[in-house]
């Protein structure tokens, strides 16, 4: 599956209305939290533990942004894919994004329509040249064991930062698709959060930033047909809470 690129273009008039309806019943259920910059731990001399985040980011006023992920970032359960997260944040936040999602996939698991991350990773387009790449997830290694997990997350982001050496990378941790978090997805996160902060790389948490909450569960993700992923609205509900994310980290 090649990576689909997706330049700023307008939403129509029926969808922002379906959007804005379902935003504002999110909204109304939740007060969306103040979003906090994460830090990274650095022992200095003596062992004193110092707090510091990493450089903010500094992006051109319309960059190219790759957005990596799973089925979310595919857009699964939206009514159509071009209607996910990945490709609505492109007019939200004024990005052209290539987006990259492979249903099923993550660092362990191979996807429906694809391998493993890291695999995916090595058949990227090595000149696409982005200036900020987004890596988002996954739930997808949850049932599998811990054991070799860091050591593929380590892998697959070696091989990206060697791809993209000019580029910023941020990475989105998983967000919960039952309620409450189960227990897997939280050490992933958790794992994810560690190994972001040895890089220096801004690590951004929907589980601990709570986007997805009982006020507003209902809303965000189709249960249904959509299997436990973001619906329409949930997408763009998503794309919002990334946009804002972004810019908070931005100089």
């Amino acid at each position: 599956m090649s990576p689909r690129e997706h330049p700023l273009r307008r939403i129509p008039t029926r969808v922002r209305a379906m959007f804005a309806v379902g935003l504002a019943a999110i909204v109304l259920a939740a007060v969306l939290p103040v979003w906090t910059a994460p830090q990274t731990t650095v022992v200095a001399g003596d062992g004193v533990q110092v707090e510091l985040a990493p450089e903010p980011l500094d992006l051109p006023d319309e960059p190219t942004v790759l957005i990596f992920g799973d089925s979310w970032t595919f857009g699964s359960a939206a009514s159509a894919p071009t209607l996910g997260y990945a490709y609505v944040v492109a007019e939200l936040a004024g990005w052209t994004t290539v987006v990259d999602g492979v249903r099923g996939s993550g660092y362990l698991k191979p996807g429906l329509d694809g391998p493993a991350f890291g695999e995916r990773i090595a058949a990227l387009d090595p000149t696409l040249a982005p200036d900020l790449v987004i890596i988002q997830g996954s739930i997808n290694d949850r049932r599998l064991p811990a054991a070799g997990y860091a050591d593929a997350v380590n892998a697959a982001w070696d091989e990206l930062a060697a791809l993209y050496p000019a580029a910023r990378i941020v990475v989105l941790g998983p967000a919960p698709q039952v309620l409450p978090v189960e227990r897997t997805t939280a050490r992933i996160d958790s794992d994810l959060t560690a190994l972001a902060a040895e890089r220096g790389w801004w690590y951004i948490s929907p589980l601990r930033e709570g986007w997805i909450t009982q006020e507003n569960y209902y809303t965000v993700i189709d249960t249904g047909v959509g299997r436990d992923h973001p619906s329409t609205v949930g997408h763009q509900y998503l794309a919002q809470r990334l946009a804002e994310a972004v810019t908070a980290l931005s100089r």
